[in-house]
C-alpha cells in the first residue's frame, strides 16, 4: 500500500460523523464554556503561599518565613509575566500563538532560575527547606485551582 492510499484512508475515517459547528453555534459553545482565568489561578496560588508562609514562619520562625516566601515570590512573579504576556499576545494565526506561549514560558523559566539564584543575596542565610516548601507547594496548587475553578464553572454556569 502506497502512503498516499494511507493517508487518504486515514482522513476519510477522521472525517466520518464530523460535522463543523455553524457561526451561530461555535458563538453559542464560547458562551457556554467560556476560557478559565489565568488570573484567578494566580490568585489561588498567591493564597496558597501566602498560607504555607505563614505555617511555615510559625514552624521555622523568620527566616523559615522569609525563606518561603522567596519561594512563593519565585513562582508568583514569573507567573504573572506569563499571564500577562499571553493575554497581551494577539496572533492571528495558531502558529503566532504558540510562539508567543514559547516565549513567555521562555521568560518565566529565566526569571523563575533568576530569582532563585539570587535568593542567597537577598535573604542572606536561606532555610532551603522552608524555599523548597514555599516554592513546590505555591507551583503545583495550580492543579487543584484549575480543577476547582473548573469544577465551580459546571456548578454556576
Amino acid at each position: 500500500m502506497a502512503t498516499g492510499d494511507a493517508e487518504s484512508r486515514y482522513e476519510e475515517e477522521s472525517d466520518e460523523g464530523f460535522e463543523p459547528l455553524s457561526a451561530e453555534q461555535a458563538r453559542e459553545w464560547r458562551t457556554r464554556n467560556p476560557p478559565l482565568s489565568l488570573w484567578r489561578v494566580l490568585a489561588i496560588q498567591v493564597v496558597a503561599g501566602a498560607a504555607t508562609t505563614l505555617l511555615t514562619w510559625s514552624v521555622a520562625g523568620a527566616q523559615g518565613g522569609w525563606s518561603a516566601a522567596w519561594g512563593v515570590l519565585a513562582v508568583v512573579l514569573p507567573a504573572a509575566l506569563f499571564a500577562r504576556g499571553l493575554s497581551r499576545a494577539t496572533t492571528g494565526s495558531a502558529g503566532g500563538a504558540l510562539a508567543a506561549l514559547f516565549v513567555w514560558e521562555g521568560a518565566k523559566l529565566l526569571l523563575t532560575l533568576a530569582l532563585l539564584g539570587l535568593a542567597v543575596k537577598v535573604l542572606g542565610s536561606v532555610n532551603w527547606l522552608a524555599l523548597l516548601a514555599g516554592f513546590v507547594v505555591t507551583l503545583k496548587v495550580y492543579w487543584l485551582a484549575l480543577w476547582w475553578l473548573a469544577a465551580r464553572r459546571g456548578r454556576h454556569g
